[in-house]
C-alpha cells in the first residue's frame, strides 16, 4: 500500500491518520476530526441548498455527509491561506494546553492534544491528496513551502521543554490510568516525543532541526524528481509495426496518451517498479531493451546525488538521538524491534528464492532457444519469454485472461461480492459527493444490519500529475472521541483505455485493487476512541497485513465464478480456465520473491550506513549490497532500484519495505488458519473483523493476532504460498 500519502508526504512534519502505502518516524500530536452531530445523516444533496460559498471551505468542517470534503468548492488558492489559519490555530490551542495552570493530567494534556488541530488537519489532508493525486506545476511549488512550515511546526512542538514537561508528567503518573486504551495512548505520546528529541540539549535540539528541515526538502525533491520522471523519461515509438503483440485497443491507447502529450506516435509510459507490464508482449525485443533500461536508470542523475544526502543524513540523526543507525532508529518501534530479525527474515528467504528463480531462467532459455532465439536472458526478456513459458506450462497466457477481468464487473463482482459475503457489507453509489476528479467515483458503505459504516472513494487510472502505485488513505479518520465515521479511498494506476474501449485489467492489477481494499476496510472496521489509534495507525509490519491478506479472496472459486465474465459475451470463465489459473499462482514466484527481496535488502543497507560513511557511487553501493546477501542475479533486478525508490527515500517506509514480506508471514497463516474453518463465511469474517481489524491500535498487535488465531504465525503457509515449498 503505499498508505497515507498524508504521512509519507509530510515526512518528519506531521503524522495525520493511518499507515500507506506509510508513516513518518516524527508526528505532531493528533489533529482530529470535528464532525457536526447529524452530519453522517445529511445527504449532499440536501447540504448544497444550503451550503453558502464561503470565503475558504477549508476553514470551516464540511456539512457532507461523514463530513466528505466539498471537493468542487475547493481551490488550490485556499490551501496557504488554510495552513498558516491551521498552524496558527494550532498553536494557541498548543500554548493553552501548555500554559494551563493546573496540574498535568491525562484528560487535560493527552487527550487535549487529540482533540485540537481541525483546521490543520483538514488542511493538510486535503493538499496530501492534492500533491499525490493531481500535483502540476503549481501544487509542486506549494509543497516546497508547506514542507517546512508543517517541518517547524513539529519541531517546535516536540521540541517544547513545557509541553514534555507535562506529557513526562502525565507518565510518570501512568500507573494511575485504568483504561489499556488509554494507557497506550499515553505511551504512544510519550515515545514520539522522546523519538523527536525532546529530551535533547538545546545545543542538539538545534542540530536536529536542522537536519530535519534538510531531510524534509530533500525528500519533497526526490519526490517531485519521480513525478517528472513519469512525464519525461517516456518512449516514443514512430513505427506501429515495433509494437505487434500489443492487442489494438493496447495500441490505440498508446496513440491516444501521444496524442494527449502532443506528440505524433504511440507513446509508453513507465510505471514505478523496475519490471513494466508492456515487455510481457512486445516482441520487438530491441524495443523491449529501450524500455528497461529507461525503467532501470531514470532520475539517476536527479536523485542520485539525493539518495546519498538522505541516508547520511538519516544517519546523522539517529546518531544525534542515541542509535548505530537509521534502521535502528526506524526497527526500535516497529514489530520487529531490531534490524537483526529482519536480516534473518531476508537472508533466510534469499537462498530459496535464487534457487527458484534460477530454475525459471533455466526454463525460460529453454524456452527462448526454442523460439530461434540464440543470446543469454536478460532482464528485459524475462517477462516475454517467462508468458510463453506459461503458455506451455499451464496453456495460460494473459490475452486469454483480460476478456473475463473487466474493470467493473470485477469491482461489483468481485470485490464487493466478496467483501459481502465476508462481511455482510453493501455499497450504495453516491453520485451526488463531489469528487476531485471525473474519473474518481464514490459509495456509501452499509453494516448487514443496514446501518451507515463508512464512505469509499476509488481514483482507478493513471494519468499526469498522480504517484505512480497504489495505495489507501484516509480522508476522514474513525474515532469515538468525537464521532467521527471513516472515509477512505483508494488510488490505482491502470492505463486508462481509449475513449469507447473496456478497461481490462490484468491479474496483478485485479490483486492489487484487492490488496488495496484490504487497506480501506482496515480503516473503515475501525472502533477506536482515540484518532491516533484508529484504523491503519499500527506500525508498518502489521499495516500490509490485511491488505495482502484480502488479495487471497481474489481467488477464490466461488469469488473468481461470479467476477471472471466475458465482457463482451457474459459467458463466465470457463472452468478449464479457472482451473489454470490457480494452478499458475505460484508461477514465476521465484522472480517475484528475489525482486521483492532485492528492494528489501537494498532498503536495510541504505539505513544501515553510519554516520561518517564515504559512498559516492549509488550503482556500485546497489551491487555490493545485493551481493553481500547473495541476491544478486543479473537477470533479475530488484523491484525498485535507489533512485525511484519512492518507499524508502520519499514515501516513509524507509527501513520499513520488509514489512511487506513480514506482514506477508501473518497474511498467509491467517488465510490458511481461516480455510481450516469455513473458508469464506461471515463467521469467520466477523471474528477477522473484531479481533483484528476493528482494533487499530489500541492493543497490542501480536496479542490482535493471537485473539484471531490462537497462536504466532509460522512461515509454513508463506513458503506454499510463493511457491518456494511444495
Amino acid at each position: 500500500m503505499h498508505k497515507t500519502l498524508i504521512a509519507t508526504a509530510i515526512g518528519a512534519a506531521l503524522l495525520l491518520g493511518a499507515c500507506s502505502e506509510q508513516k513518518s518516524q516524527e508526528a505532531t500530536p493528533k489533529v482530529a476530526q470535528q464532525q457536526t452531530a447529524d452530519a453522517g445523516n445529511m445527504t449532499a444533496a440536501a447540504t448544497a441548498k444550503d451550503t453558502k460559498k464561503v470565503e475558504n471551505v477549508l476553514l470551516e468542517p464540511s456539512r457532507l455527509t461523514f463530513q466528505a470534503p466539498q471537493y468542487d468548492l475547493l481551490t488550490k488558492a485556499d490551501f496557504m491561506p488554510a495552513f498558516k489559519a491551521g498552524i496558527a490555530e494550532h498553536n494557541a490551542q498548543i500554548a493553552a494546553i501548555t500554559n494551563n495552570s493546573e496540574a498535568p493530567t491525562f484528560a487535560n494534556t493527552i487527550v487535549a492534544m487529540e482533540k485540537i488541530g481541525a483546521i490543520l488537519d483538514r488542511t493538510t489532508r486535503a493538499f496530501f491528496l492534492y500533491s499525490g493525486l493531481l500535483a502540476d506545476d503549481d501544487v509542486q511549488k506549494m509543497e516546497e513551502q508547506v514542507m517546512p512550515m508543517l517541518t517547524e511546526h513539529s519541531d517546535n512542538i516536540y521540541m517544547d521543554p513545557k509541553l514534555f514537561a507535562r506529557v513526562q508528567a502525565v507518565y510518570d503518573a501512568k500507573d494511575t490510568l485504568t483504561d489499556p486504551v488509554d494507557q497506550r495512548l499515553l505511551q504512544h505520546y510519550y515515545d514520539q516525543f522522546v523519538r523527536a528529541g525532546a529530551k535533547l540539549s538545546d545545543q542538539d535540539k538545534a542540530q536536529l532541526r536542522d537536519l530535519n528541515g534538510q531531510l524534509s526538502k530533500l525528500g519533497t525533491e526526490f519526490s517531485q524528481n519521480i513525478l517528472k520522471s513519469f512525464k519525461n523519461d517516456t518512449i516514443l515509438v514512430t513505427d506501429k509495426a515495433q509494437l505487434k503483440g500489443l492487442g489494438e485497443d493496447e495500441i490505440d491507447g498508446l496513440a491516444a496518451a501521444a496524442k494527449a502529450a502532443g506528440k505524433e506516435g504511440y507513446l509508453i509510459s513507465l510505471v514505478n517498479t523496475t519490471r513494466q507490464p508492456i515487455l510481457m508482449h512486445l516482441d520487438n525485443r530491441e524495443l523491449r531493451q529501450k524500455i528497461w533500461e529507461t525503467s532501470a536508470n531514470r532520475a539517476q542523475g536527479s536523485n542520485g546525488p539525493l539518495v546519498l544526502q538522505l541516508a547520511q543524513l538519516r544517519a546523522e540523526k539517529a546518531k544525534l538521538l542515541g542509535y548505530d543507525t537509521w534502521a535502528a532508529y526506524v526497527l526500535a518501534d516497529q514489530m520487529a524491534g531490531k534490524p537483526d530479525a529482519v536480516y534473518s527474515m531476508l537472508d533466510n528467504l534469499a537462498p530459496m528464492a535464487v534457487a527458484k528463480a534460477k530454475l525459471e531462467a533455466a526454463d525460460i532459455q529453454k524456452e527462448i532457444k526454442a523460439a530461434g532465439g540464440d543470446f543469454e536472458l536478460k532482464p528485459w526478456d524475462w517477462n516475454y519469454y517467462a508468458e510463453k513459458v506459461r503458455k506451455v506450462k499451464y496453456d495460460l497466457d494473459e490475452a486469454q485472461i483480460k476478456p473475463y477481468f473487466e474493470f467493473d464487473r470485477v469491482l461489483n463482482d468481485g470485490l464487493f461480492f466478496a467483501m459481502g459475503k465476508l462481511y455482510g457489507i453493501t455499497f450504495k453509489p453516491r453520485t451526488d459527493l463531489p469528487v476531485w476528479h471525473e474519473d474518481v467515483k464514490v459509495w456509501q458503505v452499509f453494516n448487514k444490519d443496514g446501518s451507515p459504516l463508512a464512505l469509499f472513494y476509488l481514483d482507478p487510472y493513471a494519468r499526469v500529475g498522480k504517484n505512480g502505485g497504489a495505495w489507501m488513505d484516509e480522508i476522514v479518520t474513525q474515532n469515538y472521541l468525537m464521532d467521527g465515521k471513516p472515509v477512505v479511498y483508494n488510488a490505482l494506476n491502470i492505463p486508462k483505455p481509449a475513449a469507447g474501449q473496456p478497461t481490462l485489467l490484468t491479474f496483478d492489477e485485479v490483486i492489487t485493487m484487492f490488496h488495496e481494499f484490504g487497506h480501506a476496510v482496515h480503516g473503515m472496521f475501525s472502533k477506536v476512541k482515540y484518532p491516533s489509534l484508529a484504523g491503519t495507525s499500527t506500525s508498518r509490519d502489521f499495516v500490509e497485513f490485511p491488505s495482502q491478506f484480502n488479495e487471497d479472496w481474489a481467488i477464490n472459486p466461488e469469488v473468481l465464478a461470479n467476477y471472471a465474465k466475458n465482457y463482451q459475451t457474459g459467458e463466465p470463465i470457463p472452468t478449464q480456465l479457472l482451473q489454470k489459473i490457480r494452478a499458475a499462482a505460484t508461477f514465476n514466484q521465484g522472480f517475484n520473491t528475489v525482486e521483492y527481496l532485492g528492494s528489501a535488502l537494498l532498503d536495510m543497507e541504505w539505513h544501515s550506513v553510519k554516520a561518517g560513511s564515504k559512498i559516492t557511487d549509488v550503482n556500485a553501493f546497489e551491487k555490493a549490497a545485493l551481493e553481500k546477501h547473495g541476491i544478486y542475479y543479473a537477470p533479475v533486478m530488484p523491484r525498485y532500484r535507489s533512485c525511484y525508490f519512492s518507499h524508502a527515500f520519499a514515501g516513509g517506509y524507509s527501513a520499513g519495505y520488509y514489512a511487506y514480506l513480514w506482514t506477508e508471514v501473518f497474511a498467509a497463516d491467517a488465510f490458511a488458519y481461516m480455510g481450516e474453518h469455513g473458508g469464506m463465511t461471515q463467521k469467520n469474517g466477523d471474528k477477522f473483523r473484531e479481533d483484528v481489524l476493528s482494533k487499530g491500535n489500541s492493543q497490542d498487535l501480536m496479542q490482535d493476532y493471537l485473539n484471531f488465531r490462537g497462536k504466532e504465525p509460522t512461515i509454513d503457509a508463506l513458503l506454499k504460498r510463493r511457491g518456494l515449498v511444495e
